[in-house]
């Protein structure tokens, strides 16, 4: 293989992180943007200091994500979508009395904010809520 292309090759696996036994040109060239990455960190509930921290997005859209209200707690599903060039966010709980709590919200891109509807499964009811980037 020609020295040009190995040092080439070399500097990209050093930029993106791909592994030295990597073969796949397509992996090379373009890492891959879910378009979701400005989800990720810290969100507050103002009204109650829910927190929402999103620490990774998957190219699917299946967030790395957890709940705190004060103690952490798991997101039994947690995902983004794109709909109609808005960013889509579904948040559901079943741990600590949860029982299937749902967040859907939409990303407000002039506001920064995270802005929609928590269904409350236990007592049945449905809130306008918003959170606000800390972090």
């Amino acid at each position: 293989m020609n020295k040009a292309i190995l040092l080439t090759l070399s500097i990209l696996i050093l930029s993106f992180g791909i592994p030295a036994g990597s073969t796949h040109a397509q992996e090379i060239a373009s890492p891959v943007k879910s378009g979701f990455d400005v989800l990720l960190g810290r969100w507050v509930r103002p009204d109650g200091g829910y927190q929402v921290t999103i620490r990774g997005v998957g190219t699917a859209g299946k967030l790395d994500a957890a709940y705190a209200n004060p103690s952490p707690l798991p997101f039994a599903k947690a995902e983004a979508t794109m709909e109609g060039g808005t960013i889509k966010v579904f948040l559901e709980l079943r741990a600590g009395g949860y029982n299937g709590s749902t967040y859907d919200l939409n990303y407000d891109p002039e506001a920064d904010v995270l802005r929609g509807i928590y269904y409350q499964a236990v007592a049945r009811q449905k809130y306008d809520v918003y959170f606000d980037r800390v972090e």
